[in-house]
């Protein structure tokens, strides 16, 4: 058999894996907070990895990379700041966040939980927020295609469109199946792939060359200076704007939904270690794979966002050619399914936290108050088609860049929901009136930031993000945070049922420690 076979069946036995897991959980998903959070059982293993995996996508070994074969070291900063913000996550937000949705009506998802957070029976808080998630998330997902997309066409040879319907296809099924439950299992076995996968072949490609020395002495000029960045220096705007990625981990539906769905606090302690352990572990080599590659293989086209693929494509495909050792071409597919299992971990859990605020924040929350569990959990599978299908279409375009649709996406639910997340956990005076403004202050910046041209330049309109250079996360963030303190002292007090549920929140956390 040709090494093509060998790569076919090895990611026809990883597919299958995928969707035997969705099969397995199709029965054990009877329920909304089954389909949604697993029920509040994941163990430590599971709750760590599966947030990690969900949060990176085909962004760790195809986005970043790639930024750094094109332009060196200088695009590290945005590790540093997800390593930061990561940290920070865990510490302060995930605990609290867990105590706090289950003490306000056992809330299974984000806007439901700002909903009863702040006894806001205006519906306006998550109305507002499942818009933004509709919106924000259908771009994330889609990002997660094109890097699938990308992924088939790069090493099977099929036309784009057609490696784009396979990728879809696989995630939906195993998705639509299992819910979260299978998300989650999906996810650690992914997690733990990605690990493997970016840990081994830059290590075996150094190997190949020689070593360390054969990198460092072939690589451009200031391309291992952080500081610079294709000749020039960096400007301090762009490294803040990449350590402001750390910002974005607040406000990510699809990362504090598994705090929420952790078995117990205690639980979260183990998972903070084991999560850290692998972000920093896997966000290094993320770097090393775009310099080490940058030697190994000098001539990857366009974005360098296939570089990963390529130098697994010539360790154990090209160096032998067609009479390499059969078994080797397997372990290659194998790897190549870390890169499938990174793009995969990260648009199911998209796919889901969409459905489930189509389903349960719209249909429930402002259509059909009475529906039942039954009915809502059938309808959340059909939103799972119905999020596939349109970010579809988005990743059509075959010169998509990952990092731009991802960068997008981070800033617009970190902008969102980062600070008013932070503040009702923190802050007892929040009101009602401060959340609203926040959450529509911080996505619609994002949104005119990045996508309205208002700036004349010589060459046409430009948006204020290629204006200015500034990441449009710093002033969504900014402008958010302003917002709701500002609104909260403007409007009425919280109740005193919002301060005495805030407070035992508080307390329970104390008692713990």
């Amino acid at each position: 058999m040709s090494n093509t076979t060998w790569t076919i069946i090895a990611f026809v036995i990883y597919t299958g894996v995928m969707i035997a897991i969705g099969g397995v959980f199709y029965k054990k998903s009877s329920n909304l907070s089954d389909y949604f959070l697993g029920g509040r059982g994941l163990n430590a293993w599971v709750g760590a990895l599966s947030a990690q995996a969900s949060d990176m996508s085909g962004w760790l070994l195809m986005g970043l990379p790639g930024a750094i074969y094109l332009m060196g070291t200088g695009q590290v900063w945005i590790a540093v700041g997800l390593c930061l913000g990561t940290l920070l996550n865990w510490i302060f937000v995930a605990s609290r966040l867990r105590r706090y949705t289950i003490k306000a009506g056992n809330s299974l998802t984000l806007p439901e939980y700002f909903e009863n957070r702040f006894r806001d029976s205006s519906r306006i808080l998550r109305t507002a927020s499942a818009i933004f998630i509709i919106i924000f998330f259908a771009v994330y997902t889609a990002s997660a295609f094109v890097a699938g997309g990308k992924l088939f066409a790069q090493v099977f040879g099929v036309d784009y469109q057609i490696a784009l319907f396979i990728g879809v296809l696989v995630i939906l099924v195993y998705t639509f199946l299992g819910g979260f439950h299978a998300v989650c299992w999906t996810d650690l076995i992914q997690g733990i792939m990605m690990l493997i996968a970016i840990l081994a072949v830059p290590i075996i490609a150094l190997a190949a060359m020689g070593g360390i020395q054969s990198v460092t002495g072939a690589l451009p000029t200031d391309f291992l200076n952080p500081f610079r960045e294709n000749g020039t220096d960096v400007s301090a705007i762009s490294i803040i704007s990449q350590l402001a990625w750390g910002l974005g981990y607040f406000g990510m539906p699809h990362i504090l939904v598994r705090f929420m769905a952790i078995r117990s606090n205690k639980e979260i302690k183990r998972s903070r270690i084991i999560a850290m352990v692998w972000v920093v572990i896997s966000l290094a080599f993320a770097a090393v794979v775009g310099i080490v590659g940058k030697v190994f293989v000098p001539d990857v086209p366009g974005d360098g966002e296939t570089v990963f693929i390529q130098m697994i494509q010539k360790i154990f495909m090209g160096l032998g050619g067609e009479q390499a050792v059969v078994p080797v071409a397997f372990i290659g597919g194998l790897f190549l399914c870390g890169i499938l299992a990174a793009i995969m971990s990260t648009a199911d859990s998209q796919l889901l936290v969409t459905a489930s605020s189509i389903s349960d924040d719209i249909y429930k929350g402002l259509i059909n108050k009475k529906a039942s569990d039954d009915f809502l959990l059938k309808f959340s599978r059909v939103a799972v088609v119905v999020v596939a299908i349109v970010a579809y279409f988005i990743a059509r375009d075959p010169e998509s860049s990952v990092m731009n649709l991802v960068s997008n996406a981070w800033a617009g639910f970190g902008a969102a929901f980062g600070p008013l997340v932070l503040l009702s956990l923190f802050w007892r005076r929040t009101t009602r009136g401060g959340a609203a403004a926040g959450i529509i202050a911080g996505g619609l910046t994002v949104i005119l930031w990045e996508y309205i041209p208002m700036i004349p330049m010589a060459s046409g309109a430009a948006t204020l993000a290629t204006a200015t250079g500034l990441y449009s996360l710093v002033p969504g963030f900014a402008l958010s945070l302003v917002c709701i303190v500002l609104f909260s002292f403007l409007t009425k007090k919280p109740s005193a049922e919002m301060l005495e549920e805030f407070d035992a929140v508080r307390n329970m956390a104390k008692n713990e420690e």
